[in-house]
C-alpha cells in the first residue's frame, strides 16, 4: 500500500473501534480486553504469534487483503470506471478507510446503522443502497444527512418519495437521491422504463429532495458459474437500466450515479454503458463460493482474488476414524452454503454439526 494508512496504523484504528472480531483472544497470558487496549494505544506486544491465539479466532491476512484491494483498484481503473465498496462484507471502518486510500470514490451500506458508524469514523462518501421505510430508519438517515454531506441513499417507490421529502423538509436538509432500479429479481427497485423515470421526475421535483442518479444491482448475476455465461447474463440484464437512463438523460434529469455491479462481474460492468462504479463486497475477503465460480483465464477456479479470511480451530476430539470435531461451529462460520475449505488440506470437507462444534 502506498497510502500513510499504514498497518500499525490499522490495527489502531481496529483496535479503537472497529470490528470486534479482530480482537483474538491469546493465550499467552492476555485477554481480548488487554489485546485491544494494546492495539489501540499502538504497543502490540512483540512475538504474539498466530498460534498463540485462543480458538475460534478469525483472521485476516494483511497481504492478500492489500492484493485484493490493488487488483480491483488496478482494474477498474484501466477499464474506465470506479469502486463504490459494499462495507456489508467486513463492516469495519479501518477497511473502508484501505479501500478510500486505494482509491474507492466512496462505499455503500446496506443500512442506515452501518452508514452512522461509518460517517462517525471518518466515512463520508456514503450510499445506502437499502431503502428507509420505517419512520425510524428516516428519521436517522435525515439526522446523518444533516451532518454528512455525501450521505446518499435510495428510493424505488413514489409514496416513499414524498415520505423521504416531508422528513427533509422538517429536518431543514436537501436529501440526496438515487432511484432503486430492479434488474428482473423483484426484491428491490421499480420497474426500469417508464415507472422508473416517472419515479425520477417525482424525486426531481419534491422538495427537499435532489436527484442524483440510478443504481442497479444484479446479485443473481455475481455467482453465476462460468465467465462467459456470467458475462451474458450481467449485460442483459442491466439492458433495460441503460435504456432507462438514456431516457432521464433526454429529460435532463442528472444521471451523473450510475451504480451496480459486484465481485462477480466487476471485470465486465464497464461494458455496461453508462455504468459509473461497481458496488464490489467480497473480493476483499473472498469466499469458498465466489471460489468456485470461475474467472476469466479459466472456469475451474476464481483466481482475481486471493481468500484472505480464515477461521482457526482448534481439534478438540480425533478418537474416531475419518472425523475430527473442532471449536469452529456454526457461531464461528457462516450459516450460508457452501461450508469453509479447509486450508492447506485435500480430501477433507467441514460442516457444522452445532452451534459450537464443527467437524
Amino acid at each position: 500500500m502506498t497510502d500513510s494508512f499504514s498497518r500499525r496504523h490499522f490495527l489502531h484504528a481496529a483496535g479503537a473501534g472497529a470490528a470486534a472480531v479482530w480482537i483474538p483472544k491469546p493465550v499467552k497470558g492476555y485477554t481480548s480486553v488487554e489485546l485491544s487496549q494494546q492495539a489501540s494505544g499502538g504497543r502490540l506486544a512483540a512475538g504474539i504469534s498466530k498460534w498463540d491465539l485462543d480458538t475460534p479466532c478469525l483472521c485476516v491476512d494483511l497481504d492478500r487483503l492489500e492484493n485484493n484491494l490493488d487488483r480491483m483498484q488496478t482494474t477498474v481503473a484501466r477499464n474506465g470506471i470506479a469502486s463504490r465498496p459494499h462495507v456489508k462484507t467486513h463492516k469495519c471502518p479501518a477497511i473502508a478507510r484501505l479501500q478510500i486510500a486505494t482509491g474507492s470514490v466512496g462505499i455503500c451500506t446496506a443500512k442506515i446503522s452501518e452508514a452512522e458508524v461509518m460517517f462517525e469514523h471518518g466515512l463520508e462518501q456514503i450510499l445506502m443502497t437499502t431503502v428507509n421505510v420505517t419512520p425510524p430508519k428516516i428519521r436517522r438517515a435525515m439526522q446523518l444527512r444533516q451532518w454528512c454531506t455525501g450521505f446518499i441513499q435510495a428510493v424505488d417507490t413514489p409514496a416513499n418519495a414524498h415520505e423521504l421529502s416531508a422528513a427533509a423538509t422538517e429536518a431543514g436538509v436537501t436529501a440526496d437521491i438515487v432511484v432503486d432500479i430492479d434488474p428482473g429479481g423483484h426484491r428491490t427497485g421499480i420497474t426500469a422504463g417508464q415507472p422508473a423515470l416517472e419515479l425520477a421526475q417525482l424525486v426531481d421535483t419534491l422538495p427537499g429532495l435532489r436527484l442524483r442518479g440510478m443504481l442497479c444491482y444484479d446479485g443473481g448475476a455475481q455467482h453465476v458459474t462460468g465467465f462467459a455465461t456470467r458475462r451474458q447474463r450481467a449485460l442483459e440484464r442491466l439492458q433495460a437500466a441503460v435504456e432507462t437512463k438514456e431516457k432521464m438523460e433526454r429529460s435532463g434529469l442528472d444521471t451523473g450515479i450510475f451504480s451496480g455491479g459486484g465481485t462477480g462481474t466487476y471485470n465486465i460492468d464497464h461494458e455496461t454503458p453508462g455504468l459509473t462504479d461497481v458496488q464490489v463486497g467480497s473480493y476483499v475477503f473472498m469466499d469458498a463460493q465466489y471460489l468456485a465460480i470461475g474467472g476469466a483465464d479459466g472456469d475451474d477456479v476464481y483466481r482475481d482474488f486471493e481468500p484472505a479470511l480464515t477461521v482457526m480451530t482448534t481439534v478438540l476430539n480425533a478418537q474416531y476414524e475419518g472425523r475430527a470435531t473442532t471449536d469452529a461451529g456454526a457461531k464461528a462460520n457462516t450459516i450460508n452454503r457452501p461450508w469453509p475449505i479447509v486450508k492447506g488440506e485435500t480430501g477433507m470437507t467441514y460442516t457444522a454439526v452445532s452451534d459450537e462444534f464443527g467437524s
